[in-house]
């Protein structure tokens, strides 16, 4: 493999080491196995002193949302403005849990990403899209009710710091996603080395499916694996992703069980 090939392959990964920073990148391609397990969700902060921000912390991830609680994307004080193009490439992998995808950029540049802009105290401030990965079933629920998978969209700061997520519920329904039809045959759930590079992506279309999310909630969270680094926006669309049953049993074939446990609300500011 060449120097230029070895540093692309670096680049493109770095989003999914990043939002979920138990996964470390092979030498050749993959990810490595995690040190801790979903069963032991609640026992975290006990397995690493560095985890002890997953039963310290304030503003953990996932919530329990409820339905009267989310916001207009366009409401005073929740601006999110999505600026993705209608096309980009990545790296498709597993990260031992499910499908997961990271946007090929150059080595430390994340300007060049698909971008999203949100207010927080008054100030705009504008993160960039980096990867993708999913959870089954959903991490959020809503009036204590999952649906069947979560996807995520993990975004970064210039500096190439975790900083938003946007999430979408997706459950069965009777048309396939268009977001997700787009996808290559998925890579198998034990496989953790396989990496497909080149897949072409329309983003949008995971916004578009969602009502353009123009309703979601929004709070002030957490990553929801170790070390549970607080300092995340969360955006998490109302309306719910859609597949057929055949994606759906698709999804699932390749993926395994991933939702932390909702955690208790505190100082997250919900609709903040």
């Amino acid at each position: 493999m060449s120097l230029t090939r070895s540093l692309q392959l670096l680049a493109v990964s770095a989003g999914i080491v990043a939002a979920c920073p138990e996964l470390h990148k092979r030498q050749s391609g993959g990810v490595t196995e995690r040190t801790w397990l979903y069963e032991n969700a609640n026992d975290w902060a006990r397995q690493d002193p560095a985890w002890e921000t997953c039963q310290t912390g304030t503003q953990q991830s996932p919530l329990s949302l409820r339905v009267g609680e989310s916001v207009s994307r366009l409401a005073s004080g929740a601006l999110l403005d999505i600026d993705y193009p209608t096309e980009m490439t990545g790296e498709l992998t597993n990260w031992g849990y499910g499908p997961s995808y990271a946007l090929d950029h150059a080595e430390g540049d994340y300007t060049t990403l698909p971008a999203i802009t949100f207010s927080e105290n008054g100030v705009n401030e504008t993160v960039y899209l980096a990867s993708w990965h999913t959870h089954t079933p959903s991490e959020h629920t809503v009036d204590g009710t999952s649906t069947k998978a979560e996807l995520h969209f993990v975004h970064y700061t210039a500096a190439g710091k975790p900083r938003a997520v946007l999430g979408f519920r997706i459950d069965h329904g009777v048309e396939n996603s268009t977001f997700f039809n787009q996808l290559p045959p998925m890579i198998p759930l034990n496989d953790t080395t396989t990496a497909v590079p080149g897949v072409v992506l329309n983003p949008m279309a995971a916004v578009q499916e969602v009502d353009n999310f123009d309703n979601f909630w929004t709070y002030q969270g957490s990553l929801t694996t170790p070390p549970c680094t607080e300092g995340k926006r969360w955006f998490v669309a109302q309306e719910v992703m859609s597949m057929s049953d055949e994606q759906m049993q698709a999804l699932l074939k390749v993926s395994a069980f991933s939702a932390r446990p909702s955690q208790e609300l505190w100082n997250h500011a919900v609709e903040a």
